[in-house]
């Protein structure tokens, strides 16, 4: 009878407490900064999106459990979404060289500097332990197009047509024919060409995503999104020829993307 009434106000106590463990612990994170072990973070990004990539820096600053604010600084590449690849690998009659893979009718390479400044907000528990927290990112800024002469390297005859040199030339409207024949053209030209003619473009971008944090408050960011990104610019870019052949260029790019997201919190 005696060890009886010991369980039975053993067990009486144990149920209290936990009863009391139950009513206390969402009082623990009424206030969610409470407890937070890391107040900086900063990552690295790689994006792949539907018409190019991008690689970035993230610094942001943690705010509670479920909220990080971060400034965000990007240099991607944006493409037509109808430009093509050609390859031909034909052997040049001047010297050993054999053809470069280009692209048909392009006249412009465009890239993007961005700088955003965005919100991370987590709706999952798991944020506040290890596991995988669920949650989303949005986030806005200027954006500065880098518009960039696009150039190729075509097959020019010299001394009658005894002799074939490769000579490196940019679309300017009065050599479309030329620029757009195949068998004259002999690839791209190197990355080095036309960057002392870089056009500056001003514009803007937004973009939201779901994001997935594997420990969201661990010392390192593992994380992966997967979201829509839209950046407008202030005029038309130019990246295909205008011509019935290639579809119209708009001053607007609407991708979908993912991203690999890893970094450090202290």
């Amino acid at each position: 009878m005696h060890r009886v009434f010991i369980i039975t106000i053993s067990l009486f106590c144990f149920l209290s407490i936990v009863n009391a463990q139950n009513t206390i612990q969402p009082r623990q994170f009424s206030n969610p900064s409470a407890g937070i072990v890391y107040d900086k973070e900063f990552s690295m990004d790689l994006r792949l999106h539907t018409n190019g990539w991008a690689i970035a820096a993230n610094f942001g600053e943690i705010k509670t459990f479920y909220k990080t604010r971060y400034w965000h600084f990007e240099l991607g590449e944006l493409k037509h979404p109808k430009q093509f690849r050609h390859s031909f690998d034909y052997p040049s009659q001047w010297g050993n060289r054999t053809s470069k893979s280009f692209f048909f009718g392009k006249q412009n390479n465009l890239y993007a500097l961005r700088a955003g400044v965005g919100i991370k907000r987590y709706y999952s528990e798991k944020a506040k332990r290890k596991g995988v927290a669920v949650g989303v990112t949005y986030e806005g800024g200027p954006t500065l197009g880098l518009q960039k002469p696009y150039y190729l390297d075509f097959l020019t005859p010299q001394n009658g047509g005894e002799d074939i040199t490769i000579v490196s030339q940019k679309y300017t409207g009065d050599n479309i024919d030329e620029f757009l024949n195949v068998e004259r053209i002999y690839g791209a030209s190197g990355f080095r060409k036309g960057l002392s003619e870089i056009i500056p473009v001003p514009g803007v971008h937004g973009k939201i995503a779901v994001h997935f944090d594997w420990g969201a408050f661990d010392e390192f960011v593992k994380a992966f999104e997967a979201g829509i990104m839209v950046d407008v610019f202030l005029k038309e870019i130019p990246i295909l020829v205008d011509d019935t052949l290639f579809p119209e260029n708009r001053p607007y790019f609407v991708n979908l993307y993912l991203t690999l997201q890893l970094g450090k919190r202290r």
